[in-house]
């Protein structure tokens, strides 16, 4: 960083000194210390609020953890409700962060095996239909369990995003119940499937609702996004 006022990289893998990271780091806490609230769902695609303000989305595996992980983020344990049923969240949840300066988009999640053919087909069909009209979503934060295996559903989730040309980041959540060797395993791993996408962002975030870890750095990749 030059100097105050300088622009910050659009993300901390371009950081190219600490003072660099620290700004991206502060600026996410920023961001996140002010009110986020819900505003809207949707469970068809005439139900989506106007495009306006730049538009951050979450999506995973049913049960992968993201609204614990939206909970964490902004610091509010009952903002995005967590339901111990996988495959509960049926619509995609807009949620205002910093009074218009970014919205949170938590998708339904996918992969849920006793969900119906139909049921699965409506959500496939909305997350696409969302992904590729909407000019303002400018990341979606891909989720993968640390505990366990890459699943087909989430390398299906990666073409689908690449296919609609809609950048995503890998973020793996529940970090604080995998063993250290088995979680940088996991990394590597979803560095390498990031890396075989056009649309996948090269850093890949480790991260835990329960502890903290990878909150601040998520945040600051998020901020990075912001109006």
């Amino acid at each position: 960083m030059s100097g105050p006022g300088a622009a910050l990289p659009s993300s901390l893998s371009e950081a190219g000194s600490e003072a660099e990271r620290a700004g991206l780091i502060e600026a996410g806490r920023l961001l996140f210390a002010r009110p986020c609230r819900f505003f809207h769902a949707a469970q068809r695609l005439d139900q989506l609020p106007p495009a306006g303000v730049p538009e951050v989305a979450f999506c995973g595996r049913s049960n992968v953890g993201k609204s614990s992980l939206v909970n964490a983020l902004t610091g509010q344990n009952a903002l995005a409700r967590v339901s111990h049923t996988p495959g509960r969240t049926r619509q995609l949840n807009f949620f205002d962060l910093a009074e218009g300066k970014l919205t949170l988009v938590d998708m339904p999640g996918y992969g849920y095996a006793q969900a119906s053919k139909s049921v699965k087909a409506d959500w496939q069909g909305l997350m696409f239909d969302f992904l590729r009209g909407r000019p303002t979503l400018r990341r979606v934060m891909l989720l993968l369990d640390a505990r366990i295996e890459t699943k087909p559903g989430d390398r299906a989730a990666m073409e689908l995003l690449n296919e609609a040309a809609v950048g995503f980041q890998i973020v793996l959540t529940k970090a604080d119940d995998a063993k250290p060797w088995w979680l940088e395993q996991r990394k590597q791993e979803a560095e390498q499937l990031a890396r075989k996408h056009t649309a996948g962002h090269p850093l890949v975030l480790v991260t835990s609702s329960e502890t903290g870890l990878g909150i601040p750095e998520l945040r600051a990749e998020i901020a990075a996004l912001a109006a």
